[in-house]
């Protein structure tokens, strides 16, 4: 299967794969079904529409919803399977090329910014100003799987650096979840000075 094998079963790596990837999964099908909803029936509420500003309904309607052509949750229905899979192979010991790993990390390169940027849009632009809870969980799972996918990649020697790099990589894999937290809390104060999210969040939970 590979002409460059990884040199080590990654068991929490591979875990966090799979992980991400369900849930990745669960939002996108959430969103697709939402999306059918919407379409059978334009005028009524989607399950996840909590307040005016924690809801699905103005992004699935928005043209940043279906920035491609299509709605945006079947990139995710396709594209979530490829780290359930990858996940799965490492846990039975599967070895992969560089190209492969190199093509992985470009998906999640992809995914890492097509995410800020709905993140950006979803604050700031005048048609949206909404927080999409399933969009919400997508990024919770998209923004440390690049990480991790970076430093992986970069620890297995796919790039062609030496080997203080990749032990430094290694080192760094410890990092990813003070990494990932600190983007929430970047993504938190940005809506809440933007969008006041955080009372809104309260208010929507307790009235």
């Amino acid at each position: 299967m590979s002409d460059a094998p990884v040199a080590r079963r990654p068991l929490v790596f591979a875990i966090w794969l799979i992980v991400a990837g369900l849930v990745g999964e669960l939002a996108a099908f959430s969103l697709t079904i939402e999306k059918i909803d919407k379409l059978i029936n334009p005028d009524a509420a989607a399950s996840c529409d909590f307040s005016i500003l924690y809801q699905c309904s103005a992004n699935l309607e928005s043209w940043q919803g279906s920035v491609f052509g299509f709605p945006n949750p079947l990139i995710g229905l396709i594209c979530w399977a490829a780290p359930i899979v990858v996940g799965v192979a490492l846990l039975a010991g599967a070895r992969f090329a560089r190209w492969f790993w190199a093509l992985f990390w470009v998906g999640f390169l992809f995914a890492f910014g097509f995410v800020c940027w709905l993140i950006s849009q979803s604050i700031y632009a005048q048609n949206l100003h909404t927080l999409c809870p399933w969009c919400m969980a997508t990024w919770s799972v998209t923004i440390p799987s690049f990480y991790a996918v970076t430093l992986h990649m970069l620890r297995e020697g796919v790039l062609p650096i030496s080997a203080r790099a990749r032990h430094i990589a290694d080192r760094l894999m410890v990092w990813v979840p003070l990494a990932t937290f600190l983007s929430y809390v970047v993504i938190l104060l940005l809506a809440q000075f933007e969008l006041n999210a955080i009372p809104n969040l309260w208010k929507t939970i307790f009235g």
